[in-house]
């Protein structure tokens, strides 16, 4: 039984390796990396990665899916802790959040890596990197907090890429910026496991999350993941007091029918809220799908139409400058409470998160 078990073992460590793991030379010194969390040590110096729903089974040297965790010696290492690849300070609006603090500015990094491979992904020159192919800065979580509240920024994105697989540097960051009075926001992907989130959540104050599509089909076809675990990260971070908005990137012909939609609708209503920001975008030829066509305005507008009629009471359209569902509506009295240009607020009409004109309150956060 004892051979019978190793044999298993030996196995299962093979096929990881085979499907999920990568080899490649050990570039940074153990003085640059640092060990990550929530793993489990297992026989033979192997270890399992438990941050993300793949759940990586990773042998003595080799890196899981995402290629920015690294197992040397029975030890599981970041390899993107302090290297950021990418800083900018950017308005709230980017990310997109539009209901949380208008007109200031987050303070947006990102590393190298991603658990996803969306055929779509529009940074994927970072995200489907690894950490010796990009140039970084080495930046402490301290120093990060530092320059941010410098910069006159209200909050600290962790965006971009994927925040998920630069957990460890996240986590610090925003422990930290959260005592200087910082706000901590994430623009992700939501593949990640509860317990790590969970423990995020305590120093998160919202998060948008890219709800790609409403189908295992399409998520195991365009981006190798899967929808369940991303539904119910939403459901955590809604369960944590974290203020949610959504980003769904409709492509056409994949993710653009009326029946999907209305089921993601009616989804978010039901176990998020109807005071849940929904932005729907619209795509752009991108990396490996560059033959695919613009998403139709025509489409972004039924969509829209689709979450309004099924309850949902803020739906915005992007990347489509001057659209007037850009704008923030009352749900009760239909005025403009917030009228945008892009990433920019051309009218206020909010008085202590209220709608000036009938009194109604508008969901978010305002101070």
């Amino acid at each position: 039984m004892k051979n019978a078990g190793r044999l298993i073992f030996s196995v299962v460590i093979l096929l990881s390796l085979a499907l999920s793991c990568i080899y490649l030379p050990n570039l940074f010194s153990l003085e640059q990396l640092k060990e990550a969390r929530f793993y489990q040590k297992l026989e033979k110096n192997a270890v399992q990665c438990q941050l993300c729903p793949r759940r990586c089974m990773i042998p003595d040297g080799a890196r899981g899916y995402c290629g920015v965790r690294q197992n040397r010696g029975g030890t599981l290492y970041s390899l993107v802790y302090a290297k950021p690849v990418a800083i900018h300070i950017d308005p709230i609006e980017k990310k997109p959040f539009f209901h949380f603090l208008p007109s200031t500015n987050a303070y947006s990094i990102a590393t190298a890596g991603c658990n996803l491979k969306c055929k779509f992904c529009q940074n994927w020159a970072i995200s489907q990197s690894s950490p010796e192919e990009v140039e970084y800065r080495y930046l402490e979580p301290s120093e990060l907090v530092r320059e941010a509240k410098d910069s006159g920024s209200a909050s600290i994105a962790y965006t971009y890429s994927e925040p998920t697989i630069f957990y460890e540097y996240m986590l610090e960051t925003a422990k930290s910026a959260r005592q200087q009075g910082l706000k901590n926001v994430m623009h992700s992907n939501g593949y990640i496991n509860e317990a790590p989130l969970r423990a995020l959540a305590k120093y998160l104050d919202g998060a948008n999350i890219d709800l790609k599509g409403f189908s295992d089909d399409y998520y195991s076809k365009l981006t190798e993941g899967a929808l369940a675990p991303v539904l119910n990260s939403l459901k955590v971070l809604k369960s944590e007091g974290v203020h949610i908005e959504i980003t769904t990137l409709l492509l056409p012909g994949f993710n653009d029918d009326e029946e999907s939609l209305r089921k993601m609708c009616l989804w978010i209503k039901d176990n998020l809220g109807p005071d849940t920001p929904l932005h729907f975008s619209r795509f752009f030829p991108m990396y490996k799908l560059i033959s695919l066509n613009p998403t139709p305005v025509e489409s972004l507008e039924k969509a829209r139409n689709i979450a309004i009629k099924c309850g949902l009471k803020y739906v915005y359209i992007g990347n489509i400058p001057a659209n007037p569902a850009e704008n923030t509506y009352c749900p009760r009295c239909g005025k403009i409470v917030i009228e945008r240009r892009g990433y920019f607020i051309v009218r206020n009409d909010l008085k202590d998160g209220k709608c000036k004109f009938c009194g109604e309150n508008i969901a978010g956060i305002w101070k």
